[in-house]
């Protein structure tokens, strides 16, 4: 992994389907709107590919979604009955257009589309089995992986929902997967829900989102959520679901409510929001201290220090002031403008801090680096103390479900103990959530969690292997 990457978590994906019903629906549209609102679960590359008639045609191009699809670029994709879009994450080394989804693919038996957020853990075993049958890939990149595993399937049974139905029993790990045919757009989650996935509705038009926040972004309202190892068709009769996978032990990233999605997204039955606004609440609790203002790190730190404040009786207080029109600065091209990262990021708001005793939540610690910065930014504006908050668990294991951490090799908790970190990132104290309250944060949600990147015990069992470029290599850490 490159040493200039941003030291905070990255998802691989999102994605945002529609199946029209009405002539006067706008399937592009209303992927946009939903692209947009999903723009925080990937910021490298994005496309939408669009459904007239049966034949689909697309675009997607490395960017955000504004900067991808201009107003003549969504004018030439024209107008059909169902689209699927994606934004994606990728690492620097993987940031390329021709890895970028959905990923189109025709076959004898006709043409599909596909996009999908995760990441499997039996990528490299099924590679390697269809190279040695005589497959060839032009992608480092799982989707290719799914798509020759539903073609192989297509090819010995009747429809594309049994060739996914079928497929999923093979794949392994984490795949929230849209798929889209010349006459249906079906939906497949993994047997432990890794990755959140649901329903909604838009109008007449039937929409499928990895979270809630882009169904209502686009104007819809959403319906349900998507069982784990559930399987969702829609076509010209309406929505039907097979429960393929239903049943098993589930493990929903406990990340996504920790950082990944957006706060006004509801995932599983618990609204981000309020989770976060506990996992702040249960850290007072547990991690007091006497301070003057308690602050957030914008983004996903913000909800997590309001529940600090309140439930502490310490003022909140807004720290910093967060640059909005930043995309994708953790690739910078020379060693300077890596170092500014974070000051063009953010700014601390000096009146806020100055000459008082600070408590800074953020959601998480993973590698150290960003962390240190803000706080020397706080320091430079006055700060008397610093006193970190992690409304997370210490990050101790590698996280193989889609995340850009597959190694404990730049993991800053795997090394040192909580009193070297805090001498390292320069805080006058440091204390991280418990792992008893991280599992409590999210009420009513209806999934047990995934939370293999604190305990180093995960749902599935990890990747033999894992596929770096275009080889497969051994794990170093096991």
């Amino acid at each position: 992994m490159n040493e200039y990457l941003e030291s905070k978590l990255h998802d691989a994906c999102g994605v945002f389907g529609i199946y029209s019903r009405s002539a006067d629906a706008d399937v592009v549209a209303d992927t946009y709107y939903g692209l947009y609102a999903l723009q925080h679960r990937g910021q490298e590359s994005c496309g939408i590919a669009v459904n007239d008639g049966g034949v689909i045609r697309q675009h997607k191009d490395l960017g955000l979604v504004n900067e991808v699809f201009t107003k003549d670029v969504l004018a030439s994709l024209g107008r059909g009955d169902m689209a699927l879009g994606h934004c994606r994450y990728a690492p620097y080394a993987d940031c390329t257009r021709t890895n970028s989804q959905p990923m189109l693919v025709r076959h004898v038996k006709g043409t599909m589309s596909l996009a999908f957020n995760g990441a499997l853990t039996n990528a490299a075993e099924i590679r390697e089995e269809l190279e040695l049958k005589g497959g060839i890939f032009h992608t480092n990149t799982d989707i290719e992986v799914i798509a020759y595993a539903i073609t192989r399937e297509r090819l010995a049974c009747g429809s594309i929902e049994e060739a996914v139905s079928r497929a999923m029993h093979v794949l392994k790990g984490a795949y929230s997967l849209v798929v889209m045919s010349p006459r249906k757009m079906i939906a497949a989650r993994d047997a432990q829900g890794i990755r959140p996935l649901c329903l909604g509705k838009i109008g007449t038009s039937d929409v499928i989102a990895s979270e809630s926040c882009a169904i209502a972004a686009a104007g819809g309202e959403f319906v349900r959520d998507i069982e784990p190892g559930e399987m969702v068709v829609i076509d010209e009769n309406g929505v039907r679901s097979e429960r393929v996978l239903c049943g098993q032990k589930t493990g929903l990233c406990v990340f996504e409510y920790v950082y990944f999605a957006r706060p006004d997204s509801v995932v599983d039955g618990a609204s981000v929001h309020r989770a976060r606004r506990r996992a702040g609440a249960f850290l007072a609790l547990e991690s007091p201290v006497q301070a003057d203002v308690v602050i957030g790190v914008p983004d996903s730190g913000l909800d997590a220090a309001l529940g600090y404040a309140q439930q502490s009786g310490i003022p909140y207080g807004i720290g910093f002031l967060k640059n909005k029109y930043i995309g994708r600065t953790f690739i910078q091209p020379n060693q300077k403008l890596r170092e500014n990262t974070v000051r063009i990021k953010l700014n601390p708001i000096a009146d806020t801090v100055k000459g008082k005793r600070v408590v800074l939540v953020d959601d998480s610690i993973v590698r150290g680096t960003t962390s240190k910065q803000i706080v020397q930014l706080l320091r430079e504006a006055g700060a008397k103390e610093v006193h970190f908050r992690s409304s997370s668990p210490k990050f101790l294991y590698p996280c193989y479900f889609g995340t850009d951490v597959n190694s404990r090799e730049h993991l800053i908790a795997a090394k040192h103990t909580t009193e070297e970190i805090a001498q390292i990132i320069g805080v006058d104290s440091l204390a991280f959530l418990s792992l008893d309250g991280v599992r409590r944060i999210a009420e009513n949600c209806h999934l047990d969690f995934c939370d293999g990147c604190f305990t180093g015990e995960y749902p599935v069992e990890p990747p033999k292997v894992v596929l770096q470029d275009k080889y497969a290599r051994k794990l170093a850490d096991k």
